[in-house]
């Protein structure tokens, strides 16, 4: 019987460098060794709304994501059961007819701005991370990643960025924080915090091994 996967929690600001941190982590290991689950992926379903109001969603809120079946498949994966990880289109905001299969791995990285506002989420890591980053590169780079990325204009950005994102970002994503046994600074240019999780990651699976 397998061993029981180890979950990592990675949470932080849009922009913070999240992704970068996940990503940095990730190039230590084999693709054999890690698994990543994107928060983004398991927006709500919004397909029974008209588009006007999709175009509304306030996509920096606890009530944008369908936690529920997140942790669905988090129990799934850490029983060592495959699960079909839902896909987001960002054209037409809700979630697209195609699933990704993915297998359980020794390390799930859970990566996404709320993970530990849900405690159901926080109660299945072992280990969890919060990416601090100044909010001027933050929005910075969350500018050139929507209107490179998703198509947006530059006005849209700013005016989602003052009506949704910064005032989430204050009331929901930053007080969990405190739920962190690590923050990093400055994201996925944190060399030294990056190591840091990789070699302590290197030591669980190790231990796992010895046993």
């Amino acid at each position: 019987m397998k061993d029981k996967p180890v979950v990592i929690g990675v949470a932080g600001g849009s922009g913070s460098g999240k992704t970068s941190v996940t990503r940095s982590i990730c190039q230590r290991f084999t693709d054999k060794t890690i698994l990543v689950i994107e928060q983004d992926y398991y927006y709500k379903d919004q397909s029974h709304l008209p588009l006007e109001e999709r175009l509304n969603t306030n996509y920096d809120h606890p009530l944008a994501f369908d936690n529920d079946l997140l942790i669905e498949h988090l129990h799934n994966l850490l029983d060592n059961k495959p699960v079909n990880k839902p896909v987001y289109d960002y054209k037409i905001h809700t979630r697209s007819d195609d699933v990704i299969l993915v297998e359980p791995k020794e390390v799930i990285i859970v990566e996404g701005i709320l993970i530990l506002e849900d405690p159901r989420l926080v109660d299945l890591m072992d280990i969890k991370v919060f990416v601090d980053t100044d909010a001027d590169l933050r929005i910075i780079r969350r500018l050139l990643r929507d209107i490179k990325e998703r198509g947006r204009t530059l006005d849209s950005v700013i005016d989602q960025y003052i009506n949704n994102v910064r005032p989430s970002h204050l009331q929901f994503i930053e007080p969990t924080k405190r739920y962190a046994d690590i923050i990093i600074p400055e994201g996925g240019q944190n060399h030294v915090a990056i190591d840091i999780m990789a070699t302590k990651i290197e030591n669980i699976l190790d231990r796992s091994k010895r046993k």
